[in-house]
Formats: C-alpha cells, sequence, structure tokens
C-alpha cells in the first residue's frame, strides 16, 4: 500500500512505540470533528460505539448496531486523509461466531472504510482475532473494563455516584490475569493494544512486556499512548469522570450560544438587516401587480 510519508498506518503506529514516541487517539462520530481532529495531526480516529451514549441518546453501547457504526464511520471516512481510521466491533456482531465477526470486520473496511477494527475481551475472543486478521484485517484488541459487557465484576457502587465501572487490576492475581490475557491477544495476531480502567502498575507491566503499542483510557502514564472520548475532551459532556480531562467547556458555551439565539429571536433582534436580501423596487413593485392580475411575466 503507498502512502504519503506522515500517513498513520499500523507499521508506523508500531514505529512509535519502538522509538518511545507517544501516540494520540481520539473518538470521532461526525464528519466536521474528524476533519478537525485530522487537521490537528491526531495518530488514530476511532468511531467507537461509544456513538451511542455520546450521540444516538443509548442507554448503553449494547444498543449500538452495525448500521449505526457503519452510518458514522462513513461520515468520518470522507473527512480522515492522515490518521489512521478504527471503528468498533459493536456489541453481538463478533461474539456469536467466527464466521459473524470476520463478515462484520469486512463490512467496517469494505463499505465503511476502516483501516482497523477493535473487538472487546481476552480469551473467548481469540478465535475471531485470528480469523479477522487472517483475512488481511488489522485488529486491535480490548481489555480492563469492558464496555460491551454488564458483567457484575466490572461495575461497583457508590453513595455518591451510583452504579459505576470499577478499576481492573488493582490485585496481583487481577494484574497477572490481565498480563497473560494481553499476551494470548498479542499471539493471536491483535497489532495494539487499549486498557481501560487499569491501575496505573498493572498498565506499565503490561505496557513493558507486549511489543505491540498499548493504549490507555484511564490506565495511567505508562502505556504508549492516550485515548479519550471526543465529547469529554471538549467539556461537551456533564460527568466529572477521573478517566478523562476536558480542554475546554464547550458545553457552557454552546448552551450560552443557543439561549443567546432563542432570546433574539423572540425579541425580534435576529435577523437583522445584515442577514437579508431585498427585491429591487422595480420588481417589487412588478410582483404587486401581478398579484393584483393585472400584468404577466417574472
Amino acid at each position: 500500500m503507498a502512502t504519503t510519508p506522515d500517513k498513520i498506518t499500523a507499521s508506523s503506529l508500531q514505529s512509535k512505540k519502538q522509538r518511545g514516541h507517544k501516540i494520540s487517539m481520539l473518538t470521532a462520530y461526525d464528519y466536521p470533528t474528524a476533519i478537525l481532529q485530522d487537521a490537528a495531526k491526531i495518530d488514530v480516529i476511532f468511531v467507537g460505539d461509544s456513538v451511542g451514549t455520546n450521540v444516538l441518546g443509548y442507554r448503553s453501547p449494547q444498543q449500538v448496531t452495525m448500521d449505526d457504526i457503519l452510518h458514522h464511520l462513513r461520515a468520518v471516512r470522507r473527512a480522515v486523509r492522515r490518521a489512521f481510521l478504527l471503528a468498533d466491533l459493536p456489541f453481538m456482531s463478533y461474539q456469536p461466531s467466527v464466521e459473524a465477526a470476520v463478515k462484520n470486520a469486512g463490512r467496517l473496511v469494505q463499505e465503511g472504510g476502516a483501516e482497523g477494527v477493535k473487538l472487546e475481551g481476552g480469551e473467548p475472543v481469540l478465535p475471531q482475532v485470528r480469523a479477522i486478521g487472517a483475512a488481511g484485517i488489522p485488529v486491535v484488541g480490548h481489555l480492563g473494563f469492558t464496555p460491551q459487557s454488564q458483567a457484575r465484576e466490572y461495575y461497583l457502587f457508590s453513595d455518591r455516584r451510583g452504579t459505576v465501572p470499577k478499576f481492573q487490576g488493582k490485585g496481583p492475581r487481577g494484574a497477572k490475569a490481565l498480563v497473560e490475557q494481553a499476551l494470548r491477544l498479542e499471539d493471536a495476531g491483535v497489532f495494539a493494544l487499549v486498557l481501560e480502567l487499569v491501575t496505573e502498575e498493572a498498565a506499565q507491566v503490561v505496557t513493558e512486556r507486549l511489543e505491540i503499542p498499548v493504549i490507555g483510557i484511564g490506565a495511567g502514564r505508562h502505556c504508549d499512548g492516550q485515548v479519550l472520548i471526543n465529547h469529554d475532551l471538549v467539556g461537551l459532556n456533564d460527568e466529572d469522570l477521573v478517566l478523562a480531562k476536558a480542554y475546554g467547556q464547550t458545553r457552557r458555551a454552546w448552551l450560552d450560544i443557543f439561549t443567546a439565539y432563542r432570546q433574539e429571536v423572540e425579541e425580534g433582534r435576529f435577523p437583522t438587516a445584515d442577514n437579508v436580501a431585498h427585491m429591487d423596487p422595480d420588481k417589487r413593485a412588478k410582483l404587486d401587480e401581478l398579484l393584483k392580475g393585472n400584468g404577466q411575466g417574472r
């Protein structure tokens, strides 16, 4: 595959790890956001199943379908030139069988323009990882907290916040299991791994043991790169998440803009003379004649 020197590929991401260069990754769900992220030279632009709760109003990532991912992936694909474009395999698109996994991964590439696909889990999805890779499609793994799973071991209850995701790898056995799963995924052929809500110490061990890039989200400072959800990054969400950092507060700005617009419309201050176009006076006079039935023509 011929590319320009600055085009991000699976190979160039591997090279970044080898050289100790950090990898940046963000979610995008639409064309204008993806244009800006690509212009900002984000390495990996990711159409994740987080589109469900951040854009589509779903209560859970489990509600996201292949059609949902493909719709947003196509929009992002039209914008991306430099970044590596990664897409999520949504819930039940790969779990039922190896055949379903390969077929749906192929759809994300052929119909959506993805350059790689991501799936969640360890041992149970190793056959899917091998088969997708054998079909020639780059695969990214995902361990730690896996949002598509509603298993009770991934959540805890807080009196202040209610039911919340639980950090993984807090104990030696759990951390050892994470390392072992990560190594199995690497052996199965993933070219990168996402660690979500994992203790910094466990994530550091995984990153040091694996030859492939490890991207963290709430997994500490020692990963090879970081990924955040775009809406958390720009402060469009109203939640205070320990794994995220808001680099701006656009939610307040958007709300102020919408409120100002509504007020100006109600008060008759928008539109102004600068926002309108006018007919020539003679054409307006002609219109009046036409409406009276006294003339013909345009």
